[in-house]
């Protein structure tokens, strides 16, 4: 009489490699970030002035339209937003989760950036 011999297989774990290695990745990522946020911070509230203050001129000193101020370089790079606010005749750029600057139109003064907040 034959008997079925049963082989029985060890479970395998999934490989540890893997998820050490996204580990490490996040790790690394977020280290790097904590490590580089203060300058982050500081060119992202540079290039948002600036970009408040050239589209501010360009919309209400120059009076050209909006979309026309975005294509001109140097105003707004593809990471800075602008943002036209025609009731207050303010212009806002800002960075994502960086940095936000405003600049309003007077005809007493022309383009004025808000104070910052820091």
């Amino acid at each position: 009489m034959a008997t079925a011999k049963t082989i029985q297989t060890r479970d395998r774990q999934p490989s540890r490699w893997g998820r050490n290695l996204v580990l490490l990745a996040v790790i690394v990522a977020v280290a790097l970030t904590a490590w580089f946020w203060t300058r982050m911070r500081a060119a992202a509230l540079t290039n948002t002035a600036y970009a408040a203050q050239a589209g501010c001129q360009c919309r209400y000193a120059a009076g050209r339209p909006l979309a026309a101020c975005k294509a001109d370089p140097g105003v707004a790079r593809e990471w800075v937003g602008l943002h036209e606010d025609a009731s207050t005749r303010s212009l806002t750029a800002s960075v994502p989760a960086l940095a936000s600057q405003t600049a309003r139109w007077t005809v007493a003064s022309g383009c004025m950036l808000d104070v910052w907040d820091e």
